[in-house]
């Protein structure tokens, strides 16, 4: 279990994908963090990395690993198809 809330992990969360973009721009693509709910992070990949076929190995051995090892060990990644945003009760 996790021990920090939601609220307390949105801004640790948020600064931390803030240094990932740089990494994925070199490729063209880009990350936008969108929330924390029940320990698990959303986020939409764009630019090139929509429809990449490495976008998955990305956002496990890169994001979410990088998550892993500077905030919490159990968090996880999902990312939001476009026009999704708004319903993440549903992923």
């Amino acid at each position: 279990m996790i021990p920090f809330t939601d609220d307390e992990l949105k801004p640790v969360v948020s600064n931390l994908i803030e240094k990932i973009r740089p990494k994925l721009a070199l490729d063209g693509g880009d990350i936008k963090f969108i929330d924390v709910l029940n320990s698990k992070v959303y986020v939409q990949l764009l630019g090139a990395c929509v429809g990449c076929a490495s976008s998955g190995d990305t956002l496990k051995y890169g994001v979410e690993r990088d998550l892993r090892l500077n905030i919490h060990p159990e968090l996880e990644v999902i990312n939001v198809p476009f026009g999704m945003e708004n319903q993440l009760d549903k992923l």
